[in-house]
C-alpha cells in the first residue's frame, strides 16, 4: 500500500471523509487533458455553491496523455472532496461508471461526461427533480452538437432499444443523470459482462423522468466512440435486455423457408413445362439464404459469448490505484 498523496487546502467546509456525503458525482475520464482543468473549476464551483456535503469520484479509464498527472494535481488541491480511481487499461465508459458506482457513499448519485458537453452548472436542476420524489432523472440533449453520423446513429440505437427491450428513455447516450442510491445499488448487483447502465437503471426505476439539458459543442479533444464501438453498444443493448432478436430471426427463417418452398415448386414447374433453368436467379437466392444463415450464426454467437463470459466470471476491470483522503490502495 502506497502512502496517501498528501495535501488539500484547509477549508471550513466538512470533508467527505469526515461526514458521509449526501451527493456523489461520478465522472469517467479518458484522455481529456484539454478539459480536465476547466471541468474541475466549473464542477467544484457548482458543487460548493449547493452547500451540501459531496464527493467527486473520477475514474481514469487508462488515459495515455497527461490526464493522470493532472488528476493527481487536482487531488492535492481538493482531496477533501476528490477521489481518483485509476484503471490499469481502457475498459470503456460504462465499466468506468460502474467502478464509481461500487464505491459511492452519497444518497444521490450524479453521472456526467468529462468533455464538458454536459454542463456542470445543470447538476442543481437534476437534484431539484430528485427532491420532488423522482428516483431517476435522465437528461436528454434538446439540441445536439455532434456530427451527422453520431446524431443519426444515436437515434437509430434509441429506436432499436425501445423496440427490442421496451425500455423507454429519450436519450440513453446522455450521461448527465441523477439517481437515488437504491437504483445504483441494484445496478451494482448485476453481474452481466456488458452492463448497459442507462437501460438497467431505467428498468429498475419506479418513478423516472427525463428533462432537457444543454449539449455544448466540444471545445477540445475528440469523441471516444468510433463506428465499431457504436455497433458494439447496439449489440450489447439488444442481446443484454431482450430475446427479441432471436424471435425476429426465427420468424424470418420461417418466412424464408416458406418462400423457398414456393420458389422450389415454381422452378420445378418451369423445368418440366418449359425446360427453363433460371440459374442466375437461383444463385442469387442461394446467396441470400447463406447471408441470412451467417447473420443468424453471428447472432447466436453473441448470446453464447455473453453466457460464456458470465460462466468464466472474468473481472470487468482491474484497478491500479485509488487516491482518496484516507488511503491510496493498489490492487
Amino acid at each position: 500500500m502506497n502512502n496517501m498523496v498528501s495535501g488539500g487546502k484547509k477549508t471550513a467546509r466538512p470533508r467527505a471523509s469526515e461526514v458521509s456525503p449526501e451527493i456523489s458525482v461520478v465522472i469517467p475520464v479518458f484522455n481529456e487533458q484539454e478539459n480536465v482543468d476547466l471541468l474541475f473549476r466549473r464542477l467544484l464551483k457548482t458543487m460548493d455553491a449547493i452547500k451540501k456535503v459531496y464527493e467527486v469520484i473520477v475514474i481514469d479509464d487508462g488515459s495515455s496523455d497527461n490526464t493522470p498527472r493532472m488528476l493527481r494535481d487536482w487531488f492535492r488541491k481538493r482531496s477533501d472532496v476528490l477521489r481518483i480511481i485509476t484503471f490499469n487499461g481502457n475498459y470503456g465508459q460504462y465499466v468506468a461508471i460502474l467502478a464509481g458506482f461500487e464505491r459511492v457513499r452519497g444518497n444521490i448519485i450524479v453521472t456526467m461526461d468529462a468533455d464538458l458537453q454536459n454542463l456542470p452548472e445543470e447538476i442543481p436542476n437534476l437534484l431539484n427533480k430528485i427532491k420532488e420524489g423522482y428516483d431517476l432523472v435522465g437528461g436528454y440533449r434538446a439540441m445536439r452538437h455532434d456530427n451527422w453520423f453520431r446524431t443519426k446513429a444515436s437515434k437509430i440505437v434509441n429506436i432499436l432499444r425501445a423496440k427490442m427491450t421496451g425500455i423507454e428513455t429519450k436519450d440513453h447516450g446522455c450521461m448527465l443523470r441523477a439517481y437515488k442510491r437504491i437504483i445504483v445499488d441494484e445496478v451494482v448487483k448485476t453481474r452481466e459482462t456488458s452492463t448497459f447502465i442507462t437501460a438497467l437503471a431505467q428498468k429498475f426505476a419506479g418513478n423516472p423522468i427525463d428533462i432537457p439539458v444543454t449539449h455544448a459543442e466540444r471545445k477540445a479533444g475528440g469523441s471516444k466512440y468510433n463506428f465499431y464501438k457504436l455497433v458494439r453498444i447496439t449489440f450489447d443493448l439488444m442481446t443484454g435486455f431482450s430475446l427479441g432478436p432471436l424471435h425476429v430471426f426465427t420468424m424470418l427463417g420461417m418466412i424464408i423457408s416458406a418462400l423457398s418452398g414456393i420458389y422450389f415448386f415454381v422452378e420445378l414447374f418451369k423445368r418440366f413445362v418449359s425446360n427453363h433453368h433460371g440459374y442466375g436467379l437461383r444463385f442469387a437466392f442461394v446467396f441470400l439464404l447463406l447471408s441470412v444463415i451467417i447473420l443468424g450464426i453471428g447472432l447466436l454467437g453473441e448470446y453464447l459469448g455473453r453466457a460464456y463470459f458470465a460462466v468464466c466470471e472474468h473481472p470487468r476491470f482491474v484497478i491500479r490505484e485509488i487516491l482518496e483522503k484516507r488511503s491510496t490502495k493498489k490492487q
